[in-house]
């Protein structure tokens, strides 16, 4: 019996509602009127009492399906973080596939030579530590809301990844250690400005991440958080994106190169997570630069992750000019 914990309209107002195949009952049905944040800043508590509503076979009998309702983000985590080039088959396509993507040292290599240097490249820093940028809490979204491309952006792209969420503050913790910390998984899609993360003005400063990544609307979150007791292996889940029907992404997390447990155990070395922060944990293979082909108005984007529940976001055009 697998379940999760979702936001979702219930009486007219978002309320933390508890799932179980497909369905969902509000927290209040219990006598629990918490929101999520509050519920991951008590979660040794709680988990323990979800069991048990879980297992209420009588209130899931008459529940209301989850596909049917307004599922919003679960909420709006404090800090998140995005763990970059952390899928070795994700950096080679991209590189490969996207000249944009190229460094001056990738210029006007051969593209054999090219791909063996990437995946030597991607071998090493796979021993090396996580690299990590910040993602602006304000990008999130619920996992049916409208992906708004902005009308300066060319190459907006898509990048499914398995969310990692934090259920009790760490710092200076051990990798062996890590899961401890963590309340659960959940589906992000960290949606990304392609061309902008690269600039080419001569600026010797280095990535762009805020222009990449942080545009309104760029973190498709949810639909649930799944507990991480609910999850029997993180490393043996398919990821499927597909964007109008079609499949662009099919992979599993068994590719990723750097453990949850590493890039838990770096960030809490930098700095203190507190419960709800939420980690996106890198993007596998079949970006839209892999192929040449990026986001428009219209299209949809459909995103599931085993067990963790599925995304529908369509793609609207922001007005020029704002």
């Amino acid at each position: 019996m697998t379940y999760g914990l979702a936001t979702v309209t219930v009486d007219g107002k978002p309320q933390a509602a508890l799932v179980r195949d497909g369905r969902f009952v509000a927290l209040a049905h219990w006598g629990e009127t918490r929101d999520l944040p509050a519920l991951l800043g008590d979660w040794e508590a709680v988990l323990p009492r979800l069991g048990e509503w879980a297992a209420d076979d009588v209130a899931f009998a008459g529940a209301a399906d989850l596909a049917g309702a307004e599922v919003h983000a679960p909420y709006r985590p404090g800090q998140v973080f995005c763990t970059g080039a952390n899928y070795k088959k994700h950096v080679v396509g991209l590189i490969m596939g996207d000249p944009s993507m190229r460094t001056a040292e990738h210029e006007n290599v051969p593209p054999e030579e090219l791909k063996a240097r990437v995946e030597k490249m991607m071998d090493e820093r796979a021993k090396a530590l996580p690299f990590v940028f910040l993602k602006l809490p304000s990008c999130v979204i619920g996992p049916n809301d409208e992906v708004v491309l902005p009308y300066d952006v060319e190459k907006p792209d898509w990048e499914l990844e398995l969310g990692v969420v934090i259920g009790k503050r760490a710092h200076r913790i051990g990798a062996e250690e890590a899961m401890d910390y963590v309340a659960g998984f959940a589906v992000v899609n960290d949606v990304t400005a392609r061309e902008l993360i690269f600039r080419r003005d001569g600026s010797a400063i280095g990535a762009d991440w805020l222009s990449g990544k942080s545009f309104p609307t760029f973190l498709p979150f949810g639909p649930m958080i799944v507990p991480k007791e609910q999850v029997q292996d993180p490393y043996d889940l398919n990821l499927k994106l597909s964007v109008n029907g079609k499949v662009y992404q099919d992979e599993s997390t068994s590719d990723m190169m750097v453990s949850i447990e590493r890039q838990v155990a770096y960030l809490a070395s930098r700095v203190v997570l507190e419960p709800g922060d939420l980690i996106c944990t890198g993007s596998p293979y079949g970006n839209g630069s892999a192929f040449g082909v990026f986001l428009k108005p219209g299209d949809v984007i459909e995103a599931t992750i085993a067990g963790l529940g599925s995304q529908r976001n369509p793609c609207v055009a922001e007005p020029s000019g704002g």
